[in-house]
């Protein structure tokens, strides 16, 4: 592709990269994300998708800005208090990367529009906060064959792994069910250290990067574990269940359906 002067010197750290390079950001500037939550996780995760020049950010998230989400929920600022939290999150794409083309959707993401929803894009990052929602990115991309990077943090602890089709574990194959509910607390009830949100879906941001760009070593197959306590991060091996209902030998879900929670 012909750079303009302006995309040379704005993404020049980059083509410094033997790892990127000009065909790398090409392909970041071709490639398409969609993530699933505006909040903690899909904030940072956002944010650094455009910075890289990711070209087409596909959003979706129903709710509103309030106070108690800026603490974390660094794309969103206080003049955003009350505004759709995907418009306040492709405000900011906007300013920060005129590049970046953001398809916005102010919805509940269900199983009745999901697959509408990541048809067209090259990954998925799972940026939602309960385990129905999961659940369902995790089956819709399996069914889809779209890789996807899931997250999930609480107090000082966060969480992540990347499936793509045919390499490895999907979220179903470690986790199998959604726990009951109220058996796992949320954040609103035992709180989330700020900056947590911050790195994990930066790790996202940057697993989506090397997927696009073809460099490195994803987390298929492994559970990268923060305690931010500790300083320390741990992998973990996660092996394939060839009797996984959706990614296995047999499969049993086969397209989306039963009932799943809502996204929030």
């Amino acid at each position: 592709m012909d750079y303009t002067s302006e995309q040379l010197e704005r993404y020049s750290r980059h083509i410094a990269l033997k790892e990127v390079g000009l065909d790398g950001q090409e392909r970041l500037l071709k490639g398409r994300v969609f993530i699933i939550g505006a909040g903690g996780l899909g904030s940072p995760a956002a944010m650094y998708l455009a910075a890289a020049g990711v070209g087409t950010i596909g959003i979706a998230d129903a709710d509103e800005v309030d106070l108690s989400n800026l603490q974390r929920q660094i794309i969103h600022g206080s003049g955003d208090l009350g505004k759709a939290k995907v418009m306040s999150a492709e405000e900011t794409i906007h300013a920060l990367n005129p590049d970046v083309e953001v398809h916005a959707f102010q919805t509940v993401v269900s199983p009745d529009n999901i697959m509408e929803l990541i048809r067209d894009y090259d990954f998925v990052i799972d940026a939602v906060d309960n385990f129905p929602a999961k659940f369902l990115i995790n089956d819709a991309c399996v069914i889809a064959g779209k890789p996807f990077c899931h997250a999930g943090i609480i107090r000082f602890q966060g969480q992540l792994m990347t499936y793509v089709p045919g390499e490895g574990p999907c979220y179903r194959c470690i986790f199998k069910e959604p726990p009951p509910e109220g058996a796992v607390p949320t954040c609103k009830q035992v709180g989330i250290i700020g900056a947590m949100a911050g790195t994990i879906g930066s790790l996202q941001a940057m697993e989506a990067v090397k997927y696009l760009v073809g460099c490195g070593d994803l987390l298929t197959g492994r559970l990268l574990v923060y305690d931010a306590l500790k300083m320390q991060f741990r992998n973990v091996k996660l092996p394939k269940d060839d009797n996984c209902a959706v990614c296995g030998i047999h499969p049993t879900i086969k397209e989306l359906g039963g009932s799943y929670g809502q996204e929030e």
